[in-house]
């Protein structure tokens, strides 16, 4: 693994994993992404990862134009690297999640590495009223639905996207998708440096323990040697000690309230801000420095701000 003498810090601002019901910190009109994603970098965060939502009920949404509302003014307002999603929601097909980074061609985009479960119906044990008609049947469907990514679905999107250099953040839910990952490199479609970000506790996918989090590592640095950064998220209560132990291997860290609601046991992140804060601390308490949004450009070799189309 390449090993940086920085740590880049993302945070995932709002995802589609959580329902507006679970957390009224939860961003969800193009001012709340706005303002959370600004802060998020303000306080730390090299990347922010965006996703858009439907401002009147709080649906995840693909639609280019929910994200035009406010990446223009991050842009503007701050020199915060800008990942878009390319996973959507898994109720959403390949055409319809690509369209974002196919029309706004950011510097960096999120791809996920296989098709799998993506259970959320565990949620439901711990939150019973929801504001919209949307959220139940959302979460309790999961336990009969696919997250599709086709290797064809895959190579559509690379193929898409690659005019307009973009370079992707792959998203490896288990170990299998870091050979998906290396498939791919073989095929010319991914090129060094390469962003893998390694997803920790999503029903469906690898787990969260300590072995976990070694076996991930070790096969990425068998497979990709020095022509990758390694960066963790840990879903859930998983979040703040997966990243601490990234950072203490040489890695990088994703925070965010698209992975996780919580700044505690039974405590609410207000903003994604604290989440960013808080892991600032750990590193920094490591004797690491934070990485800037430059930082982060010069190590991931990325077009730049002024090169996308938003």
């Amino acid at each position: 693994m390449a090993q940086p003498r920085k740590v880049i810090i993302t945070c995932a601002v709002t995802g589609a994993i959580h329902t507006p019901s679970m957390s009224p910190y939860l961003p969800v009109t193009p001012e709340q992404i706005r303002d959370e994603a600004l802060a998020a970098a303000e306080a730390g965060a090299a990347i922010v990862h965006l996703h858009a939502r439907d401002p009147g009920n709080g649906k995840p949404t693909q639609d280019p134009d929910a994200f035009r509302k406010f990446l223009p003014q991050i842009k503007a307002r701050s020199n915060v690297v800008i990942n878009l999603t390319t996973g959507g929601a898994p109720t959403m097909g390949v055409e319809e999640r690509l369209q974002p980074a196919l029309q706004l061609k950011p510097e960096v985009a999120s791809l996920n590495m296989g098709s799998m479960n993506f259970g959320l119906y565990e949620m439901l044990n711990r939150f019973k009223d929801f504001k919209y008609d949307w959220e139940q049947p959302y979460l309790a469907g999961s336990d009969d639905r696919i997250f599709r990514n086709t290797f064809k679905d895959i190579a559509y999107i690379l193929e898409s996207c690659s005019a307009n250099q973009t370079r992707f953040e792959i998203e490896c839910y288990d170990i299998g998708h870091l050979y998906t990952a290396a498939h791919f490199i073989d095929r010319g479609l991914i090129k060094p440096p390469f962003l893998i970000q390694s997803v920790f506790g999503l029903r469906g996918g690898i787990g969260n323990d300590v072995e976990d989090v070694m076996h991930m590592k070790r096969t990425a640095d068998r497979l990709f040697g020095q022509d990758y950064f390694w960066s963790v998220l840990g879903a859930g209560r998983g979040q703040i000690p997966i990243a601490t132990m990234a950072a203490a291997m040489g890695g990088h860290t994703r925070v965010g309230l698209e992975d996780s609601l919580w700044d505690g046991p039974g405590k609410l992140a207000r903003s994604n801000a604290d989440q960013v804060r808080r892991i600032r601390t750990v590193i920094e308490a490591l004797s690491l420095e934070v990485a800037s949004p430059e930082d982060a450009r010069a190590m991931l070799k990325l077009k730049g701000g002024d090169q996308v189309g938003f």
